[in-house]
């Protein structure tokens, strides 16, 4: 047979196909097929969605973009006192929206110059495989899986991880009354999977309430719904605080799991991997070498050689491969403070003690390599 007539035949099979592809979908309209889809399986089928259109940047481009845009956009929130609100003034405010701001202090010179884009939980992943956000610091857990799926974590900078609050109402003091209980909880988030497994670990029973929306949730546990709500230790204490009466409920001394949080960026541009990683690792540093946003310009004259590599008076910590400024670590730090001045001018007052996010040198986790 011919060369036609084999081109033409693959193009009647093709046919064939698109025809009984838009004749199924032209039935089930015509039928009455409901397309609504739960809550869950929406979520699963927005992911799908943007991981369809998920692109992988190329090194240096965020970068590049950033600077030419004159602003940095960060992913986050605007519901969580401590870590991503707004203040009376409708300016963003917190600790996660703090690192935000020391990254584009050291790129942009201006830690002002941000935009702020407000996330759900299950939006996250879809935010940074679609490079919509420059960088993500909204609450998030470094899990292998979403290293895996959602990009580069970059540095640990709060070590959390999950409670339980329960209604006094209840009758509940300890996960020992667990057995049968409703817990409020977020979709799409680490927190719904350490639930589940705490339970089936457990051999104990529990009826799930769950809503995207993290405002849902302890509105939800506010109005009776549910006995029990669950998430990240912290979090729960930022929401009590803001509570009509925090004395009807009690915090449960149980952790169930371990929830490493950090900021994260869009896979492929290894160049801006690696700034964001330097700026965290200066918030660290700066603190444990007593460089505060007060003395910063003072310490430019300090004779101690780590805080001179810090702060770019001399030597190379890196910022000539990454085209930034000698001073860009300098300039963070001068805007928001260390480490320790980040926590406690956004945790300290919750009451949220240090514990594992005290500095290495001080029984803590937090550590970071030296700035040469």
């Amino acid at each position: 047979m011919s060369r036609k007539f084999y081109i033409l035949l693959a193009l009647m099979f093709t046919f064939a196909i698109v025809g009984a592809a838009c004749s199924t979908s032209d039935a089930d309209d015509a039928n009455g097929v409901d397309h609504d889809l739960s809550a869950e399986h929406a979520a699963d089928v927005g992911a799908a969605e943007h991981e369809e259109h998920a692109v992988m940047v190329a090194s240096g481009e965020i970068y590049d973009r950033v600077i030419a845009r004159g602003t940095l956009v960060c992913g986050g929130r605007t519901d969580l006192a401590g870590f991503g609100s707004v203040d009376a003034d409708g300016n963003n405010v917190g600790f996660d929206i703090d690192l935000c701001r020391a990254v584009a202090a050291a790129v942009l010179g201006d830690a002002n110059a941000i935009e702020i884009i407000p996330l759900t939980a299950a939006d996250r992943g879809p935010s940074l495989t679609t490079a919509q956000v420059d960088l993500l610091t909204r609450n998030v857990t470094w899990t292998s899986s979403r290293d895996a799926q959602w990009g580069n974590f970059t540095v640990v900078t709060f070590y959390d991880g999950q409670g339980f609050m329960v209604s006094n109402a209840s009758g509940i003091t300890s996960t020992d009354d667990f057995d049968g209980a409703s817990v409020c909880v977020t979709s799409g988030t680490t927190t719904e999977q350490n639930l589940a497994d705490f339970f089936r670990q457990n051999g104990m029973e529990f009826e799930a309430v769950i809503f995207e929306e993290t405002d849902a949730v302890y509105g939800a546990f506010q109005d009776g719904r549910c006995d029990i709500t669950t998430s990240d230790r912290s979090q729960l204490v930022s929401v009590l605080s803001g509570f009509a009466d925090p004395s009807a409920y009690t915090i449960l001394p149980d952790i169930i799991s371990k929830e490493p949080l950090t900021p994260v960026v869009p896979a492929g541009d290894d160049v801006w991997f690696d700034i964001v990683k330097s700026v965290m690792w200066a918030l660290i540093n700066a603190e444990e070498l007593g460089v505060t946003a007060a003395n910063v310009d003072a310490m430019m004259s300090s004779d101690n050689i780590a805080i001179r590599r810090l702060l770019g008076v001399e030597g190379n910590w890196g910022f000539e491969e990454l085209g930034l400024d000698s001073d860009a670590l300098a300039r963070a730090i001068a805007a928001v403070g260390n480490y320790g001045e980040i926590y406690d001018r956004n945790l300290g007052p919750l009451g949220l003690p240090r514990g594992f996010n005290e500095l290495w040198s001080n029984g803590g986790l937090i550590y970071a390599p030296p700035m040469k």
